[in-house]
Order: structure tokens, then sequence, then C-alpha cells
């Protein structure tokens, strides 16, 4: 079972702070404990939404929409992908995270499963994704 654990934007995330020592320390220190047991597939932080754009669909027309974004509650600063077998792991897991803007500092985490393929069906177009995710290994 794969689950990302979501780091919520903050507006200090979005100006493009970089967070502290001692925050970049727990990180590390949480992250090689991921990696020693094995369940860590992978994590990043975000680069502000000011550097980055949504495509939007409407009407069978695409428009690009550049950033910054207004709602910092609804923007992601990183995350961490990680494999374990139960649904309490990965809240274990979870619960362990450091508090992601530092201790001092309000923050927000969400976690959420991922699809696998077998849970999607099957079929030509299932197996096309199944062949991608072999190629990537």
């Amino acid at each position: 079972m794969r689950f990302i654990i979501l780091v919520k934007a903050t507006e200090k995330s979005e100006a493009g702070a970089l967070p502290e020592d001692a925050l970049t320390s727990a990180m590390a220190t949480y992250h090689e404990e991921l990696a020693k047991a094995g369940v860590l597939l992978d994590a990043s932080g975000f680069q502000p939404s000011a550097r980055g754009w949504r495509v939007r669909y409407e009407g069978g027309r695409r428009t690009v929409i550049n950033g910054p974004f207004p709602e910092t509650r609804e923007l992601i600063a990183g995350y961490t992908l990680i494999q374990v077998r139960s649904r309490e792991e990965a809240m274990e897991w979870a619960r362990r995270f450091p508090s992601p803007m530092g201790e001092r500092e309000s923050g927000e985490i969400e976690v959420r499963q991922l699809y696998e393929l077998d849970e999607i069906g099957s079929g030509e177009s299932i197996e096309r994704f199944r062949e991608l995710e072999g190629a990537r290994r």
C-alpha cells in the first residue's frame, strides 16, 4: 500500500523561505528512519507556486495560469511517498513526521492513499500502465 504525506504550504513557504537547520536535521533523521525501515519511495520539497503554473481544462480548451496562486491553504510545499503494509502503519509513520514548518510554527500534513492498478480494474489501458511501471524499475 502506498501513501503520500503532503506538507501543506504556508505564507512563509510560499515566500520561498528555506527551512531552518533544526528542521532540516529533523526531516533528515525522519527520512533516514523511513529508508532504514524500507518504506521510503521518494520525498522532496516544492518551490513556491510563483515559479509554477496550472492548466485549466474547460469546454474542450486548455488555459495556462501562471502562479503565484492566492489560496495558500490549497497549496503543497512538499511530499513524502511511502510503501507500507497497512493503513495503521502509514498512520504511525505520519504521527512521527516532524512539525513541517518547525516546532514553533503552525503547519499541517495530509496523508492520502494511492490507488494500486489492481484496484482500478483490468483491460488494455491498465496493462499499458503496468508496462510503464515495469519499465521504471
